[in-house]
């Protein structure tokens, strides 16, 4: 038996919740009871500690300005050290705002206008905006779709990784939207292609904590000193306590060079310091939410294997991917026949299903559907179910 609650819902309307505007936007007339599955925070409650904590810490303290204290990095680093078995020093960790805030820091610190950036397709739609507003090109590495599950495609990385224009990788691991955690030879193999090609890599990792049975995530700068050398790791506890609205990030960069390059672009639109209740927050999360963790994990895992089994029994035409990390579940929907606008029309407007679209990350995810799973079971099963009838019509 669960000691933490996984069933309880939290019905966000009128609270500002950017997934529950979008969806109103999308359908004006949606019920009060439907729950989207859409933007990538939890419909969970947050763990109890960190309320109960935020809570004394506020009857304690003064919020003013406020820097990261000795405990807060300190958390961090134990946090790296025991779950992730990765030595940080706390000079390493840079504050930001959120990991997305932080590669438009970095792509605009370590690269110049018209240069190109690699990403691997299709991936997490913030990658695209990050170079498109700051005018670098977007420099496509597509994954291999075998089918079953996707891979890299290391002779296409090194043809664009030999183009001296394309000055960085940008890569997501675990992988956003398709669900992938990358083995450790995987990281290899792109490591040294970056290395010959003094390509610099930018690792989004916000995924890394919840990594599903079976799996194991390495952190890409654990490859080899030379990798640890030559990248930014984006980390932060948001994803894995539910704490997005925190707005805290830590950013762990090793190379003394490129950390200073990086604090300077930072520096530059005048943001020093974070939110002082998303310090606390983190600290609490990584000292005392282990615990919870495990048990969200299995809650999610627990929720992949049931829609898998709902899908193929009940909606055979739709093709669920193997979930390795994150909460996303990645599904092809080209099986039940319609584009991309009938069937982004049929989920909102008659499944009142919120999902997030596939070809928001890139033309390589037409007809395929990311859902949000870290919900109850029942709302999972709800929306499943409004979908089946709707397919079944």
């Amino acid at each position: 038996m669960m000691k933490y609650d996984f069933e309880t819902i939290v019905n966000r309307t009128n609270k500002g919740s950017a997934k529950y505007e979008q969806m109103k936007k999308w359908n004006p007339n949606v019920n009060e009871n439907i729950i989207p599955f859409s933007i990538a925070d939890m419909e969970l409650k947050n763990p109890p500690e960190i309320v109960d904590g935020l809570k004394k810490y506020i009857d304690s303290t003064i919020l003013g300005y406020t820097v990261p204290t000795e405990s807060y990095l300190n958390a961090v680093c134990d946090w790296m050290k025991k779950m992730h078995h990765w030595d940080i020093k706390p000079e390493w960790i840079v504050g930001s705002p959120g990991v997305v805030s932080s590669f438009y820091s970095a792509v605009k610190a370590f690269s110049n206008p018209g240069d190109g950036v690699i990403i691997m397709t299709p991936v997490y739609n913030p990658f695209y905006k990050a170079l498109e507003k700051n005018d670098r090109k977007v420099v496509k590495n597509p994954l291999i779709n075998t089918g079953d599950t996707y891979v890299i495609d290391y002779e296409d990385l090194e043809r664009k990784a030999e183009n001296s224009r394309n000055k960085i990788l940008l890569f997501c691991s675990p992988h956003n939207p398709v669900g992938r955690v990358w083995k450790k030879e995987e990281l290899e193999k792109i490591g040294e292609i970056c290395l010959r090609n003094n390509v610099l890599i930018i690792s989004d990792e916000i995924h890394f904590d919840i990594i599903m049975p079976g799996y194991e995530h390495t952190v890409f700068a654990k490859i080899s000193e030379e990798i640890t050398n030559n990248i930014i790791v984006c980390t932060a506890p948001s994803k894995t306590f539910n704490l997005a609205g925190m707005h805290t990030s830590n950013i762990i960069i090793p190379n003394k060079k490129i950390r200073h390059t990086y604090k300077k672009e930072v520096y530059s639109n005048g943001a020093f310091h974070l939110n002082i209740l998303g310090y606390k927050a983190c600290e609490i999360a990584y000292t005392q939410c282990g615990e919870w963790l495990n048990e969200l994990i299995k809650h999610i895992y627990h929720n992949h294997l049931e829609l898998r089994k709902y899908i193929e029994a009940n909606i055979p035409e739709i093709k669920v991917y193997n979930l390795e990390g994150t909460y996303l579940q990645w599904m092809d929907f080209n099986g039940v026949g319609l584009d991309k606008n009938e069937l982004q029309k049929i989920l909102h407007m008659e499944a009142k299903v919120f999902l997030d679209e596939g070809y928001i990350f890139g033309e390589e995810g037409n007809g395929f559907e990311r859902m949000n799973i870290a919900c109850p079971t029942k709302v999972m099963m709800e929306g499943l179910q409004r979908l089946k009838k709707t397919f079944k019509k």
